[in-house]
């Protein structure tokens, strides 16, 4: 079978050839692969800038946000059959019995870092044609979710995030005010940092979640994402003609939420200075290794403190994540259709991986469609 793959000793983009998995144990699941999305963690393996092949290989077989449909299940494998759809995840646990977090099936939460991602780390993943994996990792998707299915992967990160926000945010008075015959009633402003598709996914999990949201990002206006941010109710600012000053003040307010998805640290360092109080800043970025930033380190530390400030990194996503995302992305669809689909904005064969990994392709979220 045909599979994308990443020689990290040469630093290349390759088609290879692959044996088709088959099933080895009772819960083995067979997926043909319809769609996989690339991301910027692609295209940094891709560049070389990190990726582990499994053991004993010399290429990385890469994606991992992907839609397959069931062809085969092994005779212990109970609620999938043939033709299902269904999204596997990411991550597989550490084998040490004293990780509490993976032997509970959090591996998201992995206390030893020896966790497995497919596509990512020791592990193929899914740019092929053909994936065999345990059921326990795989998630069913209504059929009427096809078109958009595989932005559910991407969708996890947000709502990982939001459910971490939820527990920390116990720890103060945190709910909306009731108002009689407002359906949907706003009292906390968050502010989405990129407007990528994580960040654009992000926008929609917050304003489905009742938040004010506004969407910075570097771009001029008018544009294709500011547009699609307005859509859905949202507002986007452009960082080239407001500063987080004006963010913070005559834009939006005192913020109670920042959700990072641009993987930028000046610009999420300068967002957290104007944070306001009890507010909590959710980091999702890796920036890649640059030089040293400017920080006014006394400045974010005095406000930490006096004003009850919580910063927070979030990582991965486990099952109810990706069945919250799959909940969340029909509400989506009822909600702001096209401006769902809009964030697929390319479908490619195959052949065209390179050009999508390597070069510089114009969308929201391209993807390698398997026929």
């Amino acid at each position: 079978m045909r599979a994308v793959a990443v020689l990290p000793s040469r630093c290349e983009v390759r088609l290879t050839t692959e044996k088709e998995p088959e099933l080895r144990t009772a819960s083995d699941v067979k997926l043909r692969m319809l769609e996989v999305g690339i991301c910027g963690t692609d295209k940094e393996i891709a560049a070389c800038q990190y990726g582990t092949p499994p053991q004993g290989h010399g290429h990385l077989v890469i994606g991992h946000e992907s839609l397959g449909e069931v062809v085969e299940v092994g005779k212990g494998v109970k609620g999938l059959r043939k033709g299902d759809l269904v999204v596997p995840m990411v991550r597989r646990p550490c084998p040490h019995e004293h990780c509490l977090a993976c032997r509970t099936e959090r591996q998201d939460y992995c206390y030893t870092g020896d966790f497995v991602e497919r596509g990512i780390k020791q592990a193929h993943g899914f740019m092929t044609e053909y994936v065999v994996d345990d059921q326990r990792y795989m998630v069913p998707v209504p059929r009427e979710l096809r078109e958009v299915a595989v932005l559910v992967e991407p969708l996890t990160i947000a709502e990982k995030a939001l459910s971490q926000l939820a527990v920390v945010q116990q720890r103060l008075p945190w709910a909306c005010p009731i108002e009689r015959g407002t359906e949907r009633h706003t009292c906390h402003r968050a502010v989405v940092l990129g407007a990528g598709p994580v960040g654009l996914l992000g926008a929609m999990a917050l304003r489905n979640a009742g938040f004010d949201t506004t969407v910075y990002s570097r771009t001029k206006l008018p544009n294709d994402r500011a547009d699609l941010v307005e859509a859905i109710g949202g507002r986007y600012v452009s960082s080239e003609e407001h500063s987080v000053e004006d963010l913070a003040g005559r834009l939006v307010g005192p913020i109670d939420l920042v959700y990072e998805a641009v993987g930028a640290s000046q610009v999420a360092f300068d967002v957290l200075r104007v944070l306001g109080t009890n507010g909590i800043f959710i980091f999702t970025g890796v920036p890649a290794r640059k030089g040293p930033i400017s920080i006014d380190a006394d400045h974010l530390m005095r406000n930490i403190v006096l004003k009850n400030q919580i910063v927070v990194g979030s990582v991965n996503a486990g099952r109810e994540d990706f069945e919250h995302a799959i909940q969340d992305l029909a509400m989506f669809m009822e909600r702001w259709p096209e401006a769902v689909r809009s964030m697929i904005t390319g479908r490619y064969p195959m052949k065209q991986v390179e050009g999508l990994l390597k070069g510089r392709v114009d969308g929201i979220k391209n993807v390698l469609a398997f026929g």
